[in-house]
């Protein structure tokens, strides 16, 4: 008799109900994280983005007119979050926010 070794279709098919069941445990908790960094991501471009705001207010004593002439005169490399949502911007009080969308 010959001494076979090797997985059958069963084991092999086992195996794959395994990895499908802990794949679909571990998708939600990905995505969810994933909409956590671009959350804290856009929070800290806009805490980078005032402290432009003020070091552009104290080369020039005044509030410059927008993001985009912020942007121009190099003090940010984008006017946008990482995750493509727009700021909103005071150019009174030089406070940057976030646009909320409201559904």
């Amino acid at each position: 008799m010959k001494n076979d070794s090797g997985f059958t279709l069963v084991e092999m098919l086992v195996v794959l109900l395994i990895i499908t069941v802990l794949l679909i445990i571990a998708l939600p908790n990905i995505t969810e994280n994933n909409n956590t960094i671009r959350t804290k991501g856009c929070e800290a471009f806009t805490l980078t983005a005032e402290a432009q705001v003020e070091s552009y207010f104290m080369e020039n004593e005044t509030f410059p007119e927008s993001l985009e002439a912020l942007k121009d005169a190099g003090y940010l490399k984008q006017d946008t979050c990482p995750n493509g949502k727009a700021l909103g911007y005071d150019n009174t009080t030089g406070e940057i926010s976030e646009i909320v969308a409201v559904p």
